[in-house]
């Protein structure tokens, strides 16, 4: 009795193991998207720290990406168990604050591009002050990315909690599980990989002073901070984006007229199939701009009715 009880929980757990995959499969796939979205925003996010301190740097968000996953993925399953009402404000609020996050970028960027004109010796003042706040800036860059994750990472496990529902409670936790692992691996991997390509290709013209090998480094040298930029711009672009389309998705009305926009954008000939795929990015990043600047003006106005301690 205790062999076949034995084998019956092994076949059990193969039966289980089985579900999970091909679950981790699908969800992967319907959270693709967001995968894209996730990799530029946390490549944007850990830019501008000093070279010796990226590859640390990406580590301690992979750490606190693990951390808001161990936090996420319990969470996701309570609520969906005793409050299945509270995911989508729950979500919502989420996009809402990476739309916030996103304008305030966008704002501060274009408020704070011309600065004035400083003497040697304020540049002297300036760099030994930026030396010293250094590890305040890592650490905010840090908490920044961090949270950023979190409202992304959100969003995955409830598309792949979605994806699950129709399984078991162990299933559900394995599946979740999977994806929370593999895709905090698999995207700061990359990130690490995109962080450090100037290193690469120093490293590949350094290594023979002819040849391919040379030239290659040679081009990843010149490229890496125009891939930073443009890393940076798709960035906050995404903020907008998945911001835009959590709001969307949660206003009904909002996201029948996106469809039928794609549907009438469709009907065009030619190029209708290619804009129609567009269609939904662009009006739910053009919403998620909107969004996030009226969250700027009320925040800026709750700010200033709030008295000051000085």
């Amino acid at each position: 009795m205790a062999g076949a009880s034995l084998l019956t929980l092994l076949d059990d757990i193969a039966t289980i193991l089985d579900d999970v995959a091909a679950m981790s499969k699908v969800a992967a796939r319907k959270t693709a998207g967001v995968l894209g979205d996730d990799l530029a925003l946390n490549a944007q996010q850990v830019s501008g720290v000093a070279s010796e301190r990226e590859l640390p740097v990406v580590f301690a968000v992979a750490m606190g990406s693990f951390k808001n996953k161990v936090i996420l993925v319990p969470m996701a399953m309570l609520i969906s168990a005793f409050i299945p009402w509270a995911i989508t404000p729950l979500l919502m609020f989420g996009g809402l604050f990476l739309c916030y996050e996103g304008f305030e970028k966008v704002y501060h960027s274009l408020t704070h591009k011309r600065t004035p004109e400083i003497d040697d010796d304020a540049v002297v003042a300036k760099a030994k002050a930026d030396i010293e706040d250094l590890a305040a800036f890592e650490k905010e860059k840090i908490k920044g990315a961090i949270r950023t994750d979190f409202v992304l990472s959100a969003e995955i496990i409830a598309i792949s909690l979605g994806v699950a529902a129709h399984m078991d409670l162990l299933a559900q936790f394995l599946t979740l599980s999977v994806i929370a692992v593999v895709i905090t691996v698999g995207v700061y991997g990359l990130v690490a990989g995109i962080v450090k390509i100037d290193d690469l290709g120093l490293y590949l013209a350094k290594r023979k002073p002819s040849g391919i090998g040379h030239k290659i480094g040679l081009g990843l040298i010149s490229a890496a901070p125009y891939l930073m930029k443009i890393l940076t711009f798709v960035g906050t672009i995404a903020m907008f984006m998945v911001g835009g389309g959590i709001l969307t998705h949660g206003i009904h009305l909002v996201f029948e007229w996106i469809e039928h926009a794609q549907t009438v954008v469709n009907q065009i000939n030619v190029v209708g199939g290619f804009l129609g795929l567009l269609t939904p990015s662009v009006l739910n990043a053009l919403f998620g701009v909107v969004a996030g600047g009226l969250a700027v003006l009320v925040m800026n106005g709750v700010m200033k009715l709030i008295p000051s301690k000085s």
